[in-house]
């Protein structure tokens, strides 16, 4: 993520508008920064974006080939989507402790959280799919409602080990959507090592031309 960002010219504006399932994705206001929950809202829909790429790409193989123990940390590429799912749920538990409530949660709050980051959430590809899109959906519900002041929040949780923390809540936010993006590196490598071209994975794909008059 940067730590800077330049101011943004009066004249400047979207040279085209998104969806309404987007909308506030590239909700850059004349004259201002970029804030952190609509950070968030970007890196919510590049996650959602680039799963669909990564499983297709990953769908393109054998069964056997996804399954198979590649040497990577989590083992295959089976094994390091699963991790993705696993880690996701784990810290969206968390969050859905926050004070706010977050209504998009409530699915995470009725399931009991995973225990173990090594384990098979599900043991093939296409019902791991479903479910990472589903979770996906989730997420994009969720930063939907932020707002700044939930981002301020102390979050209080405890790691699988059982060691407390507090910590802020908006880089809490950053290190769930910068964990995602280092595991999917991890499998693009390993689908490229099979073969397979995820494409392109970028995620200034997402971040609009602006015009200047």
């Amino acid at each position: 993520m940067e730590t800077t960002a330049r101011r943004i010219g009066p004249r400047r504006r979207l040279r085209h508008r998104q969806s309404r399932s987007d909308e506030g994705l590239h909700r850059i206001v004349d004259d201002r920064r970029m804030n952190l929950r609509e950070h968030a809202v970007l890196m919510a829909a590049y996650n959602r974006w680039i799963n669909a790429q990564v499983y297709a790409a990953a769908a393109r193989l054998p069964a056997t080939a996804i399954a198979e123990d590649r040497g990577a940390f989590f083992g295959s590429i089976l094994g390091t989507l699963n991790h993705l799912l696993i880690a996701d749920t784990i810290w969206l538990h968390r969050f859905a402790t926050h004070p706010a409530g977050f209504a998009a949660l409530e699915p995470i709050r009725t399931t009991a959280p995973p225990r173990d980051l090594r384990a098979t959430a599900h043991a093939d590809l296409p019902s791991l799919r479903t479910a990472r899109e589903q979770l996906d959906g989730v997420i994009d519900a969720w930063v939907d409602e932020l707002s700044e002041a939930d981002l301020d929040h102390v979050l209080a949780y405890a790691n699988t080990k059982g060691v407390a923390s507090r910590r802020r809540f908006g880089s809490l936010v950053m290190h769930f959507f910068n964990h995602q993006t280092h595991h999917r590196g991890q499998v693009s490598t390993l689908l490229t090592q099979a073969g397979v071209d995820v494409g392109v994975t970028d995620l200034l794909m997402l971040i609009p031309t602006l015009d200047i008059d």
